[in-house]
C-alpha cells in the first residue's frame, strides 16, 4: 500500500514543461490506501506542524520583527522567515476548504488568509499588484492567498480584457514581485488544485440543489466553465513561465479533496522543516525571575 510521504508531495512539482493534460485529476500519486489511511496520514504530523509554526512566530517575535500596534518592526537587514501559500484553481476546486482544514491547526496570531475576488473600483485605479502587496507576509507569519496576483494573467487573459503585450508585462511584474519576496526571506509555495470537469459539475450541482450550499453558488461560474479549455491553457502557460526554485509550482490532483489537503499540508511541513527552526534563547536569568515571582505575592 502506498503510504503517501512528504517526498511524494514534492514530486508534484510542476516544472517549466508541465502539461496539465498529462495530470489525472482523479489520481492520488504515492497513495493507494482507503479513506481511513488517508485520514491517518493527514493527521500524522500535526504535533510537529504546530510546534514548527510556534517556533516560526517566536523567532520573529524574539528578533523584534513582528510589528505591534503602531510599530513598523525591526530594521534588521535579514528579517525572520515567513511563508506565503498561493492557491489557484478552477471554481469548486476546494481552495477555501483546504486552507481551513490545514491552517486551522495553527495559532491564529501567526497565520492569516486573504481571498482575492473581483477588484474594487479603487483597486482598478492602481497597478494589479497594488492590492496584493498590502497583504505580504510579515516576518514569522504564514499567509495563504485564496486566488492571488495570478488572476490578472488568467481571468483577464481568457476574457481578452488585456492584450498580449500587457500579459507579458504582468508576467514580468509577477516574477519580479516573487523574487523580491524571496529576497526578503518569504518562502513561497504555489499550488494549482487540478480538478476534472466532471467533478466540478458535481460540485456545482450540489451548490444549485442544496440549501446549505446556495450561498456559494454564482451563476457566473457556469459562464466561466464554458471557457474550461482556455483556462487550462492559461494556467499551464502561467505555471510554466513562473515556476522557479524560489517560487515553485505544484500541481495537485484534487478530485480527492482529502488527498489534496494532505499534499498541501506535507508541502507546508517540508518548507517549515527546511527553515531549521529552534526556540529563541532567553534574555533573562530564570533564578532571578523565579525569586522575583515569589516576592510578588
Amino acid at each position: 500500500m502506498g503510504k503517501f510521504k512528504i517526498k511524494d508531495a514534492l514530486k508534484l512539482r510542476a516544472g517549466n514543461d508541465v502539461r496539465l493534460a498529462d495530470v489525472d485529476p482523479t489520481a492520488t500519486p504515492g497513495f493507494s490506501g482507503d479513506k481511513d489511511d488517508l485520514k491517518s496520514r493527514f493527521e500524522h504530523f500535526d504535533d510537529e506542524l504546530y510546534d514548527l509554526q510556534e517556533k516560526l512566530f517566536a523567532t520573529a517575535r524574539a528578533a523584534g520583527d513582528t510589528p505591534a500596534a503602531g510599530d513598523s518592526g525591526s530594521d534588521a537587514d535579514s528579517p525572520a522567515p515567513s511563508i506565503l501559500v498561493v492557491l489557484q484553481g478552477m471554481d469548486t476546486s476546494g481552495k477555501g476548504g483546504a486552507i481551513r482544514h490545514v491552517l486551522n491547526l495553527f495559532d491564529p496570531q501567526g497565520t492569516s488568509t486573504v481571498s482575492f475576488g473581483k477588484p474594487t473600483e479603487e483597486e482598478l485605479e492602481h497597478d494589479f499588484l497594488w492590492r496584493i502587496r498590502k497583504h505580504d507576509p510579515e516576518p514569522g507569519q504564514i499567509v495563504a492567498f485564496d486566488r492571488s496576483h495570478y488572476e490578472d494573467v488568467l481571468v483577464q487573459r481568457v476574457h481578452e480584457w488585456v492584450d498580449e503585450p500587457e500579459v507579458e508585462r504582468r508576467f514580468g511584474a509577477i516574477r519580479g514581485y516573487e523574487r523580491e519576496l524571496a529576497d526578503n526571506n518569504v518562502h513561497i509555495i504555489k499550488v494549482f488544485f487540478h480538478i476534472s470537469k466532471d467533478f466540478q459539475k458535481k460540485n456545482l450541482l450540489k451548490r444549485i440543489e442544496r440549501e446549505d450550499k446556495h450561498w456559494k453558488y454564482d451563476p457566473g461560474d457556469i459562464d466561466e466553465r464554458k471557457m474550461w479549455d482556455d483556462y487550462m491553457a492559461a494556467y499551464e502557460d502561467a505555471i510554466r513561465r513562473t515556476d522557479e526554485d524560489w517560487a515553485p509550482w505544484y500541481v495537485i490532483p484534487t478530485d480527492n479533496k482529502k488527498y489534496a489537503r494532505t499534499a498541501l499540508k506535507f508541502l507546508l511541513l517540508n518548507e517549515l522543516r527546511s527553515l531549521d527552526l529552534s526556540w529563541p534563547g532567553r534574555d533573562f536569568d530564570p533564578e532571578v525571575e523565579r525569586a522575583r515571582l515569589e516576592e510578588s505575592d
